[in-house]
């Protein structure tokens, strides 16, 4: 480690390496939750040095305690592996500079689930008291109010400024949205948390909303949608979504325009849920299913193929086969796009994963003391997921078919830059 560049800094550094190099293998989210705890616990030490030498790094003060003498490795053990934190040593100091976040012990230090640490840490109550509190329940002591202080604010800050910005120069190739019940609150039900993401018209993948949804009535995704468009964002060409009615009726009144398409995995699952457990049934109609969609080249050719499953059910298993039959235009719409995306854009399974991700990392948190803490710990996971995912990779054919699809909307400045 080179002594002259914090060890904070160094942590940052890495962490901007991960996500420059993607999220695409599975255990760079483990990697960057490592790092995130690092980097909790190195800025805390260093804090807690800064205040006893009554002096910031490389800063001299006529009154300071002591000096720095390097540092020294402390092992911490936490449920996604072991971590370092560089521990400072101190020097000419009249009493000797013990941290109250790491003890000097010589057992390895044993956290709670690293979700804990690291996500509750940052967004779990956004207090004071709820920080250090969580903190003593790890066994780590006690954190500094300043760097308390100073996270929940900056957090708290970079999620304004997403829910604040202008999406006027975004042009959407579709727009997915989801949500995700979470224990919001110290108490009631679990409500809605509504997210809303897409790919752009030249690839890219972008998160757009992170907002309170109580229940999905159709009145919650209005307010989403209104708000996306005040913030300037125009019609995508395509809205995808899961069968929630509230949501289709909603999407229907803020872009009449755009071509609306239902989940296929989603609509799969109900299909099969309308089924008995029979031998050898539902792998047959999820082969019969995925190849009307697979094998057509058009929206009306799955529509047939489709249409004939639904007769194959309807006499033995009628329930499935008015499941099946219902919405079929939004079911093959994702045909009308270009070949190598049509796989990506007709289902909302990418959504879906993240907000798994989030789900995965609040169970250890238990509930929420009010949708502050709750939203901005759902926007901070969908960030760092969304900011080290792949695109679309579009090649130059795919380009230009979807600047064809621009134009048949008349938007011709959308298609000129992207043409």
């Amino acid at each position: 480690m080179d002594q002259r560049i914090a060890p904070s800094v160094q942590i940052e550094a890495a962490i901007e390496a991960v996500l420059a190099g993607g999220l695409g293998d599975p255990d760079a989210l483990s990697t960057l939750g490592r790092l995130g705890a690092q980097l909790v616990l190195q800025r805390a030490v260093e804090d807690e040095v800064a205040a006893f030498l009554r002096r910031a790094r490389y800063e001299r003060a006529p009154d300071a305690a002591g000096s720095r003498n390097g540092h020294r490795p402390r092992r911490v053990q936490t449920a996604e592996g072991e971590i370092t934190v560089a521990m400072p040593q101190v020097r000419d100091s009249l009493t000797r500079f013990v941290s109250s976040v790491i003890p000097d012990t010589r057992s390895i230090i044993r956290t709670r689930p690293l979700e804990a640490l690291v996500i509750g840490a940052y967004v779990r109550g956004l207090s004071d008291r709820d920080i250090e509190s969580l903190a003593r329940e790890a066994g780590l002591g006690s954190i500094s109010r300043t760097a308390v202080s100073t996270v929940c604010r900056e957090l708290r800050d970079r999620y304004r400024a997403f829910r604040a910005r202008s999406l006027g120069e975004v042009r959407l190739l579709v727009l997915m949205l989801d949500a995700i019940y979470l224990p919001v609150r110290p108490e009631g039900p679990k409500e809605g948390v509504l997210v809303a993401w897409g790919f752009t018209t030249d690839g890219t993948r972008v998160l757009l909303d992170v907002s309170l949804g109580q229940r999905e009535r159709v009145e919650d995704w209005l307010d989403l949608g209104r708000g996306l468009v005040r913030r300037g964002l125009r019609s995508p060409l395509l809205v995808v979504t899961d069968g929630a009615p509230g949501l289709i009726r909603a999407v229907d009144e803020l872009w009449p325009d755009a071509d609306r398409g239902r989940c296929t995995v989603h609509r799969l699952r109900n299909v099969l849920a309308k089924l008995p457990d029979r031998p050898g049934l539902h792998a047959k109609v999820r082969a019969a299913y995925w190849a009307a969609l697979d094998t057509a080249t058009c929206p009306e050719e799955a529509e047939d193929g489709l249409r004939r499953l639904v007769g194959e059910l309807a006499g033995d298993f009628p329930s499935a086969a008015a499941c099946l039959a219902d919405d079929l235009p939004a079911l093959t719409v994702h045909l009308r796009y270009p070949l190598r995306l049509r796989k990506r854009l007709r289902s909302t399974n990418l959504l879906e994963r993240s907000l798994e991700e989030v789900r995965r990392r609040t169970k250890v948190i238990g509930r929420f003391p009010g949708e502050t803490s709750c939203l901005t710990m759902a926007w901070a996971v969908m960030d760092l997921v969304i900011a080290g995912a792949h695109g679309l990779g579009l090649t130059l054919p795919d380009r230009h078919a979807i600047a064809a699809l621009v134009a048949t909307r008349a938007v011709p400045a959308t298609a000129e830059a992207i043409a």
